[in-house]
Order: C-alpha cells, then structure tokens, then sequence
C-alpha cells in the first residue's frame, strides 16, 4: 500500500498514522473506523495556495464540501483562508453551526428548494450558482420579496466530455448541471440575469468531472468559458469572477497518475492569460477542489472477521464494514490499495476483501496480496477521505463508523459512531 502523508511503517512493522499506530487507534475507538491525517490535509490546501501566489490573479479557493464535511473539518477549512461550497440545506447547517463566515459560503445544486434557497439569503451567504431557469426566476422572486441584493454566478455546460468515470463526468451538453453554451442557453440566462435587479451578476462557473488525471479537458474548458465570458462582456454587462470548478486527481492505486497540484493550475491560469492579455481588468480566478483536499488524508481501519477459501478459485476475507461506509468500489467499481495494520509478514498470499453487507456486489478490493490473514487482524485501506463518509448509509441497519483527526500524535474524534439507538432515533 502507498503511504501518504504522515503514515509510515515503524521498527515493528506496524502503519503509523500522525504519529499514533492504527492499531491503538482500532483498539480505542472500535472499527470500522475512518482515520485523518490532519497534517496532510491542511499541506494539500496550501499547495493551491502556493500554486496562485505568483500567478498576478486575484483568485479563490473553496472546499467542495460535498467531499466529506464535518464541524471540525469546516474549522480547519476557514483557518487555512479557503471558501465553502455547499449543495444542500444540510451542508449549509453544518458550516454556519460551526462558524463558517457566512459571505465565505457559495451554494451550488441543480434543485435548491425555497427553504434551502431563504435559508442562503437569511444567512446572507457570499453567493448562489444558479443552475438552471426554474432556479434563475424563483431565486430572484425570493430576493425582490426581501428587497436583497444577491450575487449570482451561472453554471455553464461548456461541451467537454472529461477522461473520467461516466457518472462524474459533468461537463458534457446532456447533463442535468447548468445552463449549455452550444444551444444559446447560456447566454439567454446571462441576458435574463443581468436585467434583473435584485441580481448582480458576478461571474460563470463550470464543474467537467471529477478524479482528471490530465490538463487538456480544462485547458479546453477555460477556452470555452473566457469565449463566453467576453461574449458577456461585450453585451455591456461586467463580470469578474471566472470559476473553473475542481476535479483534480488523486493516487487511489499503482495505475493512476495524478499531475501535482501546481500543473493544473499553472495549465488553467496560462490560458486565462492567453484570452485576456490584451485586456485591462484581469478575471478573479475561482476554484473548488474536494476530493484532493482530503481524499489521500482519510484511511478507513476494519477488523478482518470470517475467512472463507474456496479451493482453486478464491480466498475471501470479510471486514466489519462494506457498502455501508464505502460505497465506492460497488458504485464507480473504485480500487483501493490496503494493508495488514498490526503486523508485516513477509509470506503473502492472494485474497479479496469482502464487506459485510448482503450484496454479492458488497466487495472492497479484489485480489490484493496481503500477509497470511488472521481473524482479528486490522485492515487499512487507504484513499478512503472523500465521497466514502458522505456517501455512507445504513443499508442492512448498519450504524455509521467513527471518525478521527490526528495531528502531532494526538487523535480526536471528530464524529462519534453511530449506536444501535441512533439507528431508531427517528422512527415513530
């Protein structure tokens, strides 16, 4: 298994994370278990920040929170100066209960409903993106009935199909996100928006997908979206906000290969520069990365249960987790590398890793050499930060794992796990 961040194998041949052995962590707060690095996760946030300090753009870095999201993590968030995305009325909750600056806060989704969309404009929020023309008529009706100026961004399907999984590619004409630059769509919101007076129409968003491993989709993106962004301009209304969205890759196993952080943004920023070098007033440079802000930074520990070998075609090991706390693998048919914790033997041996769960489906990695397994023993399996907490669910009544920071050796719970009664709080 690929170490990131902080964790490492010591003299014993254990996996340290932070400082603290992952078995010590299993012991004390039970398992499955999912572990941050916090130090990790602050480190990938300051490496955008690095990438955009040189570039002579006003820019903005936001969270996409939909990646996972807890009170702590939003904390961190703010102290290291980025801003928030939020796609629904519960996201929305969680930051503001932890003290997230409301003008921080940008409110994406394809269907914000009144009370999500009154609840952004009491809250006074830094801004909406609006997705399509239900949305562009009833956002401002909400707006004029209060007398509230609201800054607006529009989303925009710029037509680029990303090199990623079908369902997180989200660029493309047939989507359900945005307003489609190809068939006049977009510039009919961007005419309709900018007559309305309760709007002020600060920019244009796109989103192409998610886990991209290369440039020349959002070089081409950003092509579109400065072409339409001068097209805007030039019909007398002033824009400066160009948000590029996020995506960016991460190493889940051998056969991915990220670009570093500083590559993207350097691809994106010297296109912008190639559409505006003639022009005066430069475009503030928005983003929103997720899933490379914590996505390497979480590492999910289970405790290996029922061992079943079925000679001459395979050995399965099950775990006390699945599809319950990681969707992923069953849904996008994900790979994650994994580990033995609390030993390194030097003999392997060919095994799957089973979840719990009743779905023949419910499987976490498939034929990975591991250690010769033992009932008891810990599981790492690492690259679980993003989309696996915010995905989790309570399929077969399963309660949802605990989850940890650590930091400098230390480790805080950060979410409790969920208890039998928790399960039945909310039937009647």
């Amino acid at each position: 298994m690929y170490l990131h961040g902080t964790s490492k194998i010591n003299e014993q041949g254990y996996l340290e994370i932070g400082g603290v052995e992952a078995e010590e962590i299993a012991m004390q707060y039970g398992t499955p278990v999912l572990v941050y690095d916090e130090e990790l996760i602050r480190m990938q946030c300051r490496k955008y920040k690095e990438a955009f300090s040189k570039s002579g753009f006003s820019y903005k870095v936001s969270y996409a929170s939909k990646a996972f999201l807890c009170k702590q993590l939003v904390k961190l968030i703010e102290e290291e100066g980025f801003a928030l995305d939020v796609v629904s009325g519960g996201e929305l909750y969680t930051a503001l209960q932890a003290g997230f600056p409301a003008e921080r806060i940008h409110f994406h989704g394809n269907n914000k409903t009144v009370q999500e969309m009154q609840m952004g404009l009491e809250a006074h929020i830094g801004c909406f993106v609006v997705d399509n023309f239900w949305e562009l008529e009833l956002l401002h009706t909400l707006a004029e009935q209060r007398r509230q100026k609201v800054d607006i961004l529009l989303r925009i399907t710029p037509g680029i199909e990303a090199s990623t999984h079908a369902y997180i590619t989200t660029g493309q004409d047939d989507s359900k996100f945005g307003f489609s630059v190809k068939n006049g769509q977009a510039m009919q919101a961007a005419r309709i928006a900018a007559k309305q007076p309760f709007y002020n129409l600060i920019g244009v968003h796109c989103h192409i997908g998610s886990q991209i491993f290369e440039t020349v989709g959002f070089v081409k993106a950003v092509e579109v979206m400065t072409c339409f962004f001068k097209r805007v301009q030039e019909e007398g209304h002033r824009m400066h906000v160009l948000n590029l969205g996020g995506g960016f890759g991460i190493r889940y196993n051998e056969d991915d290969g990220p670009l570093p952080i500083k590559e993207y943004i350097e691809a994106m920023i010297k296109e912008v520069e190639k559409a505006f070098y003639k022009e005066k007033d430069l475009p503030a440079i928005w983003i929103e990365p997720g899933r490379s802000i914590v996505g390497e930074a979480g590492t999910t520990l289970y405790t290996i249960g029922a061992i079943k070998e079925i000679p001459g075609v395979r050995k399965y090991i099950s775990v006390d987790g699945g599809i319950s706390d990681n969707i992923r693998p069953a849904l996008y048919k994900a790979r994650h590398e994994a580990m033995i914790a609390n030993r390194n033997d030097e003999q392997k041996e060919l095994v799957s890793v089973a979840g719990k769960c009743c779905e023949s489906g419910d499987m976490l990695v498939w034929d990975i050499l591991l250690p010769k397994v033992r009932s008891g023993d810990i599981l790492a399996v690492s690259c679980t930060g993003a989309y696996t907490y915010a995905m989790s669910n309570n399929y077969n009544k399963m309660p949802r794992p605990a989850v940890v920071f650590i930091s400098g050796g230390k480790v805080r719970q950060v979410i409790r796990r969920e208890t039998y009664e928790d399960l039945l709080r909310n039937e009647l």
